[in-house]
Parts: structure tokens; C-alpha cells; sequence
């Protein structure tokens, strides 16, 4: 016996706890960033006289290149899966909840993309 309703099957949802890995994803991103973010600030409290040169070394040194990197898809992860709860909570049209949802993926994904390719850029340009 199958408790889904017809949209349910369309959309694939139901009883599969997709809920509880949205809510563990959030929580754990969420953690990854405080590190990241403590680490961020600090470097860039060191950073604030530095001229242009010595901010293109430091993004290619050592692990920063990686962390950078870690910190922007954490960032991003993490803002998209707190839109995803708030547009799914307070939008009521199932068009514009749709429509929003997709956008903020796409929108994730493409600054997302785009911070990590800065990031790659300046750390092939700086070696």
C-alpha cells in the first residue's frame, strides 16, 4: 500500500527521509563553516595592507587555493539549502515554488562555479 499522493509519485517525494538528509546537510555544512570562516576572517584581517601581488601569492599558497575553495562550496551549499526550506515554508503557488527552487540552484551552482574558477585563475597566474 503506497501512502503517496499522485503528485508525490510525480514529483518523487514521499517516504524516502529526504527531509532529515536536507536537515544533517545544513547542520554539517554549517559546521564546516565556522572554521572556514574564522580562518577567512583572520587571513584577511593579515591581508588588509597587502598589495596586489602579495594577495595573488597568497591564494596560491600553500592549502589556501583549497580552502578558498572548500569555504565557497560550503557557502553556497549551505545559503542554497536555507532558501530551499524558506521558499518551500512561505511560497504557496506550486509554479512559483518550482520556479524559485530552480533558480536558486542554477544560481548556486553558476557563482559558486564562477568563485572557483577566480580562484584557479589567480593561483595559475600567480605561479
Amino acid at each position: 500500500m503506497d501512502m503517496r499522493t499522485p503528485l508525490g509519485h510525480v514529483r518523487g517525494l514521499g517516504s524516502t527521509n529526504d527531509g532529515v538528509k536536507h536537515w544533517w546537510m545544513q547542520r554539517l555544512t554549517g559546521i564546516a563553516l565556522i572554521p572556514l570562516t574564522l580562518w577567512f576572517l583572520y587571513s584577511a584581517v593579515q591581508l588588509s595592507g597587502a598589495t596586489h601581488a602579495e594577495f595573488i601569492a597568497w591564494v596560491g599558497a600553500y592549502g589556501n587555493p583549497v580552502l578558498l575553495s572548500a569555504l565557497i562550496v560550503c557557502m553556497f551549499h549551505h545559503g542554497q539549502l536555507g532558501l530551499h526550506v524558506i521558499i518551500e515554508d512561505y511560497i504557496t503557488s506550486e509554479g512559483t515554488k518550482m520556479t524559485l527552487l530552480i533558480a536558486i540552484k542554477f544560481a548556486a551552482i553558476l557563482f559558486g562555479a564562477s568563485a572557483i574558477f577566480s580562484i584557479l585563475r589567480l593561483t595559475i597566474k600567480g605561479s
